[in-house]
């Protein structure tokens, strides 16, 4: 899902291992991007992407225009924020204490 969103050029990814500090999936991805349009490119290369991995998802919440959208594909969850709704909600600082998985994404 990182790499997905990293093709679309979503910014400042990062991935969360929560397996064992909550029970609705394994994994956070979280990232942000700049405006409606570059939201909707992001959610749609990860979805069909993911799709073709064969890892549907299971529902998606948040509206586009509302600054953030989240796609749950069972044991992963992504975030999609606008940058301005990614600092209200800091899920990075709720999740601090999560260990991170090394993305290794080129800059």
């Amino acid at each position: 899902a990182a790499v997905l969103a990293d093709e679309k050029k979503a910014e400042d990814i990062r991935a969360y291992d929560v397996t064992g500090l909550t029970v609705v999936a394994d994994s956070f991805v979280i990232c942000s991007v700049n405006n409606e349009p570059h939201m909707k490119a992001v959610v749609s290369n990860v979805r069909n992407g993911m799709k073709e991995a064969g890892v549907g998802a299971r529902t998606e919440e948040g509206r586009f225009d509302g600054g953030w959208v989240l796609v749950d594909f069972g044991s992963v969850i992504l975030h999609v924020f606008r940058k301005e709704a990614r600092a209200f909600y800091d899920l990075d600082g709720l999740w601090a204490d999560a260990p991170t998985f090394d993305l290794d994404l080129e800059p």
